[in-house]
């Protein structure tokens, strides 16, 4: 396991993801910058920009645009905004380095969705699930020690 919780992405795109919903500059391979609020950002570092400016590629050609996709093949680099400095993502990191890839209480905790997710695959695993889909139960018959005492089941 990574330091970002799994071997797909690594640090540079969890905090691109970090990032959206924050003003964001992108300067393309074409020359031209972007500055615009960070929509949407796919793992591929495919950015989704609303209410954004286009500065260039020439020197004075400036226009505006209600949202522009840009592909991640395109991106030169990306000026993200100071706040990320101190995003969760970070604490991961110290914490990784400091002792040795234990993942830390509290940091890095699912939530929400995930985290029922989480806590219903460990309910299973323990055995103490009641979901009632499937599995091994007595049936009324009793299983394999016979009826259950006071049902008679029809044998």
């Amino acid at each position: 396991m990574s330091v970002v919780g799994n071997n797909r992405v690594g640090i540079p795109i969890v905090l691109l993801h970090d990032a959206e919903g924050a003003v964001v500059t992108v300067e393309t391979k074409s020359g031209e910058l972007f500055r615009g609020l960070l929509f949407e950002a796919e793992d591929m570092m495919n950015l989704y920009l609303k209410k954004a400016v286009v500065l260039g590629p020439k020197p004075g050609a400036k226009r505006n645009v209600e949202q522009v996709y840009i592909r991640g093949s395109e991106i030169v680099f990306i000026v993200l905004p100071e706040m990320l400095r101190h995003a969760p993502m970070f604490q991961r990191i110290t914490h990784w380095r400091k002792y040795g890839g234990a993942p830390p209480e509290g940091v890095g905790v699912a939530v929400g969705q995930a985290a029922a997710i989480l806590r219903k695959a460990t309910e299973r695993r323990r055995g103490g699930f009641a979901g009632g889909r499937g599995g091994f139960g007595r049936g009324p018959m009793g299983g394999p020690g016979g009826p259950v005492p006071g049902h008679y089941g029809g044998r």
